[in-house]
């Protein structure tokens, strides 16, 4: 086992993957302009690996995670939330911009009002719209699709055809954590936040839009892999990075599985130029080992108890989540691009 001091460097080597990911994107990317007005420097494709058991939490250390806003937005996600107001109420403020503030959205005719989001991540985790139109003469579709939860909505009469409407809102999430139960050898352990039939009708369309849960069976680990379609550099990847490991840790603590590999895809990686500063002073930052992510004891451990308890995914509360040891530089700010 590797003294104490060893393993501070190696943890500080591993936290260092992010400084480089900046400093790639630096040195190798092209500006762009985008839908915010705010010109970023891009490359396409990049990707960052944790061993969470070797590792630490990667939560950033070269300036101050805003962690109680990380976990309130996952907490947000995990009860299907599409209010900015519910969003504060958890300690977290970063949709406020999106919900409030962005022009087209606020002449949006699906938005509600004040605070209203529109059907963001947590809605499609938890309360993805599903349904299906199928002839009505089809007794036997129809009646699979009713045993699968789906409910008739209404008869259609679609182009000259007589059809049946059925619909249910499907909890992706808690699909994942039944599989990973049931039948964790499946390889589509897996949820998706990219609605298409709703990217008019919200705030933000997803970026960080595909989970896959990775279960080895024969070592009790679980692993996972996130991709994101497009990645703020300066802001949104210490977020997102410490959110959907925190996320792992809680489907593991459920499950019976020790989080292991976490691997962080990115589709279009940038900064923008108004994150620039921040950004070279952070690099000049030398990393701090990464802190432990503890968990309260009052989130039943599958691993312990044997009794499976997903609807804890809706029960979890800010508090049950804390760093130990969390060593970082002095915060740094930059405005997020609306």
């Amino acid at each position: 086992k590797p003294s104490s001091a060893a393993s501070d460097v190696y943890k500080r080597q591993r936290m260092k993957q992010y400084l480089d990911l900046v400093q790639t994107v630096l040195d190798t990317g092209t500006w762009q302009e985008n839908r915010t007005g705010i010109r970023t420097i891009s490359i396409p494709g990049a990707m960052l690996r944790f061993d969470l058991q070797k590792d630490g939490f990667p939560a950033i250390t070269t300036k101050r995670l805003a962690f109680k806003s990380v976990i309130g937005e996952l907490i947000g996600f995990l009860r299907a939330t599409r209010s900015a107001a519910d969003f504060r109420a958890l300690g977290c403020k970063v949709w406020d911009q999106n919900a409030n503030e962005n022009t087209d959205w606020l002449n949006n005719p699906y938005r509600t009002g004040p605070d209203d989001l529109g059907p963001v991540y947590g809605v499609q985790w938890r309360q993805w719209p599903a349904y299906k139109l199928l002839d009505a003469d089809q007794q036997a579709q129809i009646a699979d699709a009713q045993k699968r939860g789906f409910r008739v909505v209404s008869a259609v009469n679609d182009e000259g055809k007589d059809k049946v409407l059925l619909y249910k809102a499907i909890d992706q999430l808690r699909d994942c954590l039944d599989t990973i139960i049931k039948n964790p050898g499946s390889r589509r352990i897996l949820f998706h936040g990219w609605n298409c039939a709703d990217l008019d009708a919200i705030a933000l369309p997803a970026c960080h839009l595909l989970y896959q849960f990775i279960p080895n069976a024969t070592t009790k680990e679980i692993s996972l892999c996130l991709y994101i379609r497009s990645n703020d550099i300066g802001l949104g990847t210490p977020f997102n990075l410490a959110e959907a490991a925190a996320l792992l840790h809680v489907v593991g603590r459920l499950t019976g599985y020790t989080p292991k590999w976490f691997t962080y895809f990115i589709g279009d990686a940038h900064i923008y130029e108004n994150h620039l500063d921040m950004l070279n002073e952070q690099i000049t930052r030398e990393p701090h080992p990464a802190p432990k992510l503890v968990l309260s004891d009052r989130i039943p451990d599958y691993a312990v108890t044997g009794k499976y308890e997903p609807e804890w995914l809706e029960k979890l509360e800010p508090s049950d989540f804390s760093l130990e040891n969390y060593q970082h530089h002095a915060p740094l700010t930059a405005p997020m691009a609306v």
